[in-house]
């Protein structure tokens, strides 16, 4: 009689333990981000509501991504022009074997649903240089970067400056990196940190008669996927903390020396004359499409706007207007972005001699090629035209381009 009432005692007091652990477990609410929340200023709704803009998909930009969805980001585009090769597979952690071939964006995207299903990536297949308007930075609230040259950076760079947005650089070699944090309005800049040396590197990548050289290999670093996730994630962990409003590495970088692990950050100096320091002062959102305005239409608005008959219309970038061969006089209309015309294709199809680059970068209401619809001359959609009279500037962004570029993360609420 006892031995059964002491197991009997035992039996009740067990059930009462499970049922205290159970009650315990059901009032933490275990999700997905339960553990992030742990951390005591943590926001996970700051990370949900964040639009990032994510350029390259190679070694950084599979780690960026990654860690991005793992933390809770779930409005995200990435920009990147390359096919995935069988040297990738080494570095990247959302490819495989069978994804050889494919573009590294459209691939990257389908990984990261997998890893996370409540998060949109929308993969766009594109040179940031020459394929992406500036309304791509201007929808972002911030911007991640894994390059690999400086050209891509520089544009970048005043880029995200143009439009008020800030951008968080990481560059690698072997198993070295460096991460660095530039704000809009808050100098150093990148620019600001390139020397001689880097001009020298950026003069070589254009001729001099702004037709580009042929490709130059600036992109095989040897790196490893060590140096890859520990750059990248002291890049996304600076965007975390920008977002809660934290001290971040704003104009300074991060090295990470990994032979000695002699980790250190480093403080860049402002430079004065710096080319990147500017703002627009207003930026007006159009409903129409690339396609729906000429240039001369655009023109008319800005005028009207600025209630100025002296008006300038800007463009994102210079164009190439017109080749014209010196010697035999033939002309051709090309209007393209200046270095995405190879030096090549820049010799007359006629006597074989190098020809004459015209390329223009405004239009001031006058110019034959003013009746070109806006798509029509060579920048990419979803771009910013910079209206300028003597004593104000406005900055016209075709929003009606904005689906056809952002997929599904165009419509609100996404």
């Amino acid at each position: 009689m006892a031995t059964f009432f002491g197991s009997s005692l035992k039996s009740r007091r067990g059930e009462r333990l499970l049922a205290m652990l159970t009650v315990q477990n059901s009032d933490l609410h275990e999700d997905r981000f339960s553990r992030l929340r742990l951390i005591p200023w943590w926001d996970q709704s700051k990370l949900a509501a964040c639009k990032v803009l994510v350029i390259g998909a190679g070694a950084l930009g599979n780690e960026i991504l990654k860690n991005l969805v793992l933390l809770g980001f779930r409005r995200i585009v990435v920009v990147d022009s390359d096919r995935i090769d069988v040297s990738n597979l080494s570095r990247t952690i959302l490819y495989r074997s069978e994804d050889v071939g494919e573009f590294k964006v459209n691939v990257a995207a389908r990984a990261c649903a997998a890893i996370s299903p409540d998060a949109v990536v929308q993969p766009i297949v594109a040179n940031v240089l020459r394929d992406c308007g500036l309304g791509l930075f201007n929808w972002c609230d911030v911007v991640l970067a894994g390059l690999d040259n400086r050209e891509a950076r520089l544009w970048l760079n005043r880029s995200s400056w143009k439009v008020n947005r800030p951008w968080i650089d990481g560059a690698i070699e072997g198993i070295n990196g460096v991460a660095r944090v530039f704000l809009p309005g808050a100098p150093p800049c990148y620019e600001c940190t390139l020397g001689e040396v880097d001009w020298a590197i950026l003069d070589r990548r254009m001729s001099c008669n702004l037709l580009a050289h042929e490709e130059v290999t600036e992109g095989k670093v040897p790196t490893t996927p060590t140096i890859s996730s520990i750059i990248a994630g002291i890049q996304v962990q600076e965007a975390v903390k920008l977002l809660h409003g934290m001290p971040t590495l704003s104009g300074r970088g991060y090295i990470f020396e990994g032979l000695h692990h002699s980790s250190y950050r480093v403080e860049y100096t402002e430079n004065a004359d710096c080319m990147s320091h500017y703002t627009l002062q207003q930026i007006v959102s159009l409903p129409e499409k690339s396609d729906d305005l000429t240039l001369h239409q655009l023109w008319e608005r800005a005028a009207k706007d600025l209630a100025a008959n002296q008006v300038v219309i800007e463009f994102s970038r210079d164009v190439i207007y017109k080749l014209t061969c010196p010697s035999c006089g033939l002309e051709r209309e090309f209007f393209a972005p200046v270095g995405s015309v190879s030096y090549e294709v820049g010799r007359c199809s006629s006597d074989g001699n190098m020809r004459v680059v015209q390329a223009v970068h405004s239009y001031g209401g006058s110019q034959s090629y003013g009746t070109r619809k806006l798509t029509e001359l060579g920048l990419p959609r979803f771009d910013i035209f910079t209206a300028r009279s003597a004593d104000r500037e406005i900055g016209y962004l075709l929003n009606g381009d904005a689906e056809c570029v952002l997929g599904p993360l165009a419509k609100a609420g996404v």
